[in-house]
């Protein structure tokens, strides 16, 4: 049976912070981070309070969110992200992606808190199991970017582990069973853990025999490629079980910059990178950008895994694609690019064994 070691459980919160003398590069590049709407706008060249650009926000249908949702759901783009959208335009497909807009606070029939059945999946405090013979830790509330299609927005995630002793119970059940060969590190972000408590919790995981594969679901390559640094590679590289990393990008425009040498990095190292896109209204809806995303990865190394039909989470419906859109995109894909570059077009529903290929 695993346990937590000592040194693990000296730290009393998975998801704190060390103090700012002693963060890495990319936690103090994190707390520089942008917080709301209105200075999201202004570090891009649009002043909310100038009357200009409030005709600009009107004609573009454009309502910044209420101070009600943004506690529930606050803004937060970090300024390597912010640094690949055009200063001035509205509808850039990245910053459609964190910009925090009314919509998100009108009720619209069939979009619920919890889409895709997590509560139902909760195996133990922090474990879910959706499909056999894998499980997922929520193993952090924390992102380095709040998404506003968001599918965990409104997750209780005050009601999983917080004191890392409390992750015994979720150890056990995985070692307790040895039908699970693969585990899931998810949240929130798991990159957004230090090296240290990250290293700890793989180690425990890596002392269950029959567990083959540790999956890391990340946006952090993607939004702050200052995370991928040559401790983390080393992390990765040296557990027993094989590492997976699953980063997320929805857009071409976002491979740009540091990130690009982040998943070269990833690849070049040996560890399998894929990428998970969601069909987003106004961002990857048409086939020019779809192209040149899988186009991009394809070039880095990193396979085109995933397109999600948006998760239909209360607060995101202005993001919904219609989903035979959808298929159609991806007929059209398949006429300009090699099938291993082509994502698989899923949904995930509540209940069934696997993602339901459309």
């Amino acid at each position: 049976m695993s346990s937590v070691p000592d040194a693990f459980l000296a730290n009393s919160d998975v998801s704190s912070v060390c103090d700012l003398s002693q963060r890495a590069g990319w936690q103090r590049e994190l707390a520089q981070a942008v917080r709301s709407g209105e200075e999201l706008l202004r570090r891009l060249g649009l002043n909310p309070d100038d009357p200009q650009t409030q005709q600009m926000l009107q004609i573009a249908g454009i309502q910044l969110a209420d101070q009600d949702t943004l506690r529930r759901f606050p803004v937060l783009v970090p300024e390597n992200f912010l640094s690949r959208i055009t200063p001035g335009d509205l509808h850039d497909p990245l910053l459609r992606q964190v910009l925090p807009l009314a919509q998100e606070s009108l009720v619209v029939e069939g979009f619920v808190p919890d889409a895709v059945g997590d509560l139902d999946a909760r195996r133990t405090p922090g474990m879910l199991q959706k499909y056999a013979g894998r499980v997922l830790l929520i193993a952090t509330s924390a992102c380095a970017i709040h998404c506003r299609y968001c599918f965990r927005r409104d997750y209780p995630y005050a009601e999983e582990p917080r004191r890392l002793q409390d992750w015994q119970p979720a150890l056990d059940e995985i070692a307790a069973d040895s039908s699970v060969t693969e585990v899931i590190f998810s949240g929130g972000d798991p990159l957004m853990l230090n090296d240290a408590r990250l290293q700890t919790l793989c180690s425990a995981i890596d002392q269950i025999p029959h567990v083959e594969r540790i999956r890391f679901h990340t946006r952090l390559p993607i939004v702050l490629p200052s995370r991928v640094t040559a401790e983390l590679i080393a992390l990765l590289t040296g557990i027993r079980a094989q590492a997976i990393m699953v980063v997320h990008a929805n857009h071409g425009n976002e491979l740009a910059g540091d990130c690009l040498h982040a998943l070269r990095t990833l690849v070049q190292s040996g560890i399998p990178v894929l990428n998970q896109a969601v069909l987003l209204a106004g961002v990857n809806d048409n086939l020019d950008a779809l192209e040149t995303l899988c186009r991009r990865l394809i070039n880095l190394g990193v396979m085109p895994y995933y397109l999600h039909q948006l998760d239909r989470v209360s607060g995101t419906a202005h993001f919904e694609a219609n989903r035979e859109l959808g298929l159609h995109l991806i007929q059209q894909l398949a006429a300009r690019l090699p099938g291993y570059a082509i994502p698989r077009f899923v949904q995930e529903i509540p209940g069934q064994p696997n993602k339901t290929a459309l």
